[in-house]
């Protein structure tokens, strides 16, 4: 499972140790920064830009999982720190002798959403930048098992980050809350769940347009969307690459790997239930 995240990453690897070097650091844009968190930036007034993403989550506790989202993303900003973007899902399963999830190889579209994100505090000229992001989405494919549903959610982030040196070394947190409902068609079953977090990364600004770092994410996840029941817990860490590939065009990738955890009623040291033990994520964006 772990080679095929490595093999996700490994192209961008080598593209990015082939970039010339040149002078002085140039400003760093944190919009697209991450892989698996946002920055406060959120583009400039009128800009319009697509956006490929692929992520891919791999293993369980034991047999084969394998999880493939693709999004498509169109983003505006019609007004000055105002963000908008919709996005439309197709995703892939290869599930097969998981404990507690069905055999399962499909494939088809998963669902939509709509991103609105507002900066209310811009890094420029305050101490720190500060953007608050509503993502809703619903989707006919269940997130983790394949299953067919009729699930809808929300995602919430509360985005903070600072240069620490200006134009080399930027630090990013975020602060989650996902409440989701689903309902699984087979079994007309309900469930609601929430799973609440924080996400932390640095990165620097080696030559530029290209920057090197890390992130790390400690997420909880609930049954019932007010924190009813404790279902799990997992700490996620990896690296994360930005390269920018040209005035119009940018890539950013990442690994993330599950470095502890536990499920609730378990004694084992990960939780492989609630989530997996590896996600890789490559992003492709150009503004038009």
């Amino acid at each position: 499972m772990a080679r095929r995240a490595y093999a996700m990453l490994l192209p961008v690897a080598v593209t990015c140790a082939l970039l010339p070097s040149s002078g002085g650091a140039e400003g760093i844009d944190t919009e697209h920064l991450f892989a698996f968190m946002i920055g406060t930036d959120i583009g400039d007034l009128g800009e319009r830009e697509f956006q490929s993403q692929t992520t891919g989550r791999f293993a369980k506790s034991a047999g084969t999982y394998r999880a493939l989202t693709q999004s498509a993303e169109l983003e505006f900003v019609p007004i000055e720190n105002f963000r908008l973007e919709f996005a439309a899902v197709a995703a892939s399963y290869d599930i097969g002798a998981v404990p507690g999830f069905d055999d399962l190889k499909q494939a088809g579209v998963q669902g939509g959403s709509v991103d609105l994100r507002y900066r209310f505090l811009d890094r420029k000229t305050a101490a720190f930048g500060l953007t608050i992001d509503a993502e809703t989405h619903a989707d006919r494919m269940d997130e983790t098992s394949g299953e067919h549903v009729r699930a809808y959610g929300t995602d919430f982030i509360l985005a903070f980050d600072r240069e620490l040196v200006p134009n080399r070394l930027i630090a990013g947190l975020n602060l989650l809350y996902q409440p989701e409902w689903t309902n699984f068609l087979a079994t007309n079953r309900t469930e609601q769940q929430a799973t609440v977090g924080v996400a932390w990364s640095m990165m620097a600004q080696v030559q530029p347009g290209f920057l090197i770092g890390g992130e790390a994410r400690y997420l909880r996840k609930y049954e019932g969307l007010g924190l009813d029941v404790f279902s799990g817990q997992a700490l996620f860490v990896g690296p994360t690459i930005f390269v920018k590939l040209s005035e119009r065009s940018r890539l950013t990738a990442g690994l993330s790997f599950q470095v502890a955890g536990q499920a609730a009623g378990t004694a084992v040291s990960l939780d492989l239930i609630d989530f997996e033990r590896y996600q890789a994520r490559l992003i492709y964006g150009v503004n038009f």
